[in-house]
């Protein structure tokens, strides 16, 4: 069975109700978090599979990033781990939200 771990980060009201959430993934299944997310009625922003399209914000693609990724290297069975900001396009979309005031 497929079990994502998730928390909320920030809440927002305008100009949508709307989390930003951080996820932890425990498997790594296809679709997980967006399925997860979506069953529980509070789909990805963004992502029309699993109805997360809102006409309020334009973003062209799921509000979905990796933030840290990690595994253990099947070599050397060092762990690696990598990290990578937030992409412009989701900064941009993120400030709306904080820009609210809200």
């Amino acid at each position: 069975s497929a079990r994502t771990r998730y928390g909320v980060v920030e809440s927002h009201t305008e100009p949508l109700v709307a989390s930003l959430v951080e996820c932890s993934l425990e498997t790594g299944r296809t679709h997980q978090i967006r399925v997860h997310l979506a069953a529980i009625a509070h789909p990805v922003l963004g992502d029309t599979t699993y109805g997360g399209a809102r006409s309020e914000v334009s973003l062209g693609r799921p509000f979905l990033h990796a933030h840290t990724l990690g595994f253990v290297h099947p070599v050397t069975g060092r762990r690696l781990e990598f990290t990578a900001p937030l992409p412009a396009d989701l900064e941009e979309v993120l400030g709306r939200f904080r820009n609210r005031g809200d």
